[in-house]
């Protein structure tokens, strides 16, 4: 397999490209590229975790670095050891993918996010990744794993920070049911927010390598709705498979999604003059009802392509604090150096505690979300034509003008898939539908 980064990271299929010499290759390039003697390696919970681990560990070994294995840790642990440690930092995962999937995320010395260069760098070294030279001295082995010093210490200090970021505050009186997706977050997001003096129910946490995210999860939250309901809990909380997003549920079991989280902690941060910019990072796939709430209270919009690592940048650029995706994979700039399902519900939660209102009510009074339609169209050529994003701009502006104010078009190709993706917004359903299935039966007569 040739890897290539998509929206976050590099992924594959572990049975047919993903393979143990491809990750290899990966380690020794990553490291040489960035310079980096020391990494932190961390996974979720799929089958094939262990093996891809300890090949990327053998290729940063092979140039003269050192891997610790932290073992089963939430992405955003493993950004924020980077960051206490000061070493670069690589996750195994294929966060909200099935079982068969992997892939690795890899974090700059610090815990960010690769910039463009350094992924193209990395793209580049990948080619001859068997002529680089070897580094002047011993490899040191691997350590660490499931149940070290180095494992456990990644995860506690993750859950201590973020119970720390509450300020002394807690969430006792909230009942709280939590689908950890049988990912990373099994063991982590019970306990902090056990910790914290929430009365906590846990489902789907137990993980077999082959059911993360299987039915359940922030994509398939269903059960977690309907346990939500039975229980009579204040609210539910969706991860996904390596805990780096969250999306919510309220007491009578409706999906908060990403935009309405983010909407309700940044109309809270403004309240507290703890929104620093006076405005929010999103992508451009948020929801036009978070941007008339935000602009309805006097709060900026940033808007940025689809990545969280495009959220981070406009939110350093700009000194904010704020930011994230709809999926649920938000971005506090003052506590995190990256999305963190855990910290964010932690947030929504004390928000809602805070306000005397339930998540339900909370959420509706942030924002209206207004229906969003999305529609992909299969590309069934190997190569784009040249021409394809002007015209794909032409029919993008003609159905924007047909729907005008009260409704928004986004026309683009897929990050991750030989596909054009169509996102309409309309006042209602049944219209923006309509404009979905006009737009990709008129994307599909232009497609070779």
């Amino acid at each position: 397999m040739t890897l290539a980064f998509g929206t976050d990271g590099v992924r594959g299929d572990t049975r047919s490209e993903l393979t143990s010499e491809a990750v290899e290759a990966l380690g020794r390039t990553a490291a040489d590229v960035l310079g980096a003697e020391r990494f932190a390696v961390g996974r979720d919970t799929r089958i094939s975790g262990p093996g891809l681990v300890e090949a990327l560990s053998r290729g940063v070994q092979h140039v003269g670095g050192s891997a610790v294995d932290l073992g089963v840790v939430p992405t955003p642990a493993v950004a924020r050891w980077c960051a206490d440690e000061d070493v670069a930092g690589a996750v195994v995962s294929a966060s909200h993918n099935p079982w068969h999937d992997n892939g690795v995320k890899l974090f700059a010395p610090g815990g960010r996010k690769l910039s463009d260069e350094a992924q193209h760098d990395i793209e580049r070294g990948l080619a001859s990744a068997g002529e680089l030279p070897s580094r002047q001295g011993r490899a040191a082995p691997a350590s660490g794993g499931p149940g070290s010093v180095e494992g456990d210490r990644a995860r506690e200090s993750h859950i201590r920070a973020v119970a720390a970021s509450l300020e002394g505050r807690d969430l006792s009186g909230l009942r709280v049911v939590v689908d950890a997706a049988n990912g990373a977050a099994y063991r982590s997001a019970p306990e902090c927010l056990s910790g914290l003096g929430a009365g906590v129910e846990v489902i789907h946490a137990s993980p077999d390598g082959y059911n993360i995210n299987e039915g359940c999860g922030s994509l398939h939250p269903e059960s977690l709705q309907a346990a939500v309901v039975s229980s009579g809990a204040d609210a539910g909380l969706a991860f996904d498979g390596d805990a780096d997003r969250v999306l919510a549920v309220d007491g009578a079991g409706t999906l908060v999604d990403g935009d309405q989280i983010l909407a309700v902690c940044a109309i809270d941060r403004a309240q507290r003059g703890r929104l620093a910019g006076n405005a929010v990072a999103v992508t451009v796939m948020a929801n036009l009802g978070l941007r008339q709430a935000m602009a309805g209270r006097g709060v900026g919009v940033v808007e940025t392509p689809v990545g969280d690592r495009f959220v981070l940048e406009a939110l350093e650029e700009r000194g904010l604090v704020l930011g994230g995706e709809q999926s649920g994979h938000l971005i506090f700039r003052d506590l995190a150096t990256t999305g963190d399902g855990m910290l964010t519900a932690v947030h929504l939660l004390d928000a809602v505690k805070r306000s005397g209102s339930s998540l339900g009510d909370l959420a509706a009074e942030a924002m209206t979300r207004l229906p969003q339609v999305l529609v992909g169209v299969p590309m069934r050529a190997s190569e784009r034509p040249a021409d394809l994003d002007e015209t794909l701009g032409e029919i993008a502006s003609e159905a924007a003008a047909r729907l005008g104010d009260s409704g928004r078009v986004l026309v683009r190709p897929s990050g991750t898939e030989p596909m054009i993706r169509v996102m309409v917004e309309a006042a209602d359903t049944g219209t923006a539908q309509a404009e979905a299935d006009r737009l990709a039966a008129r994307i599909e007569a232009v497609l070779p």
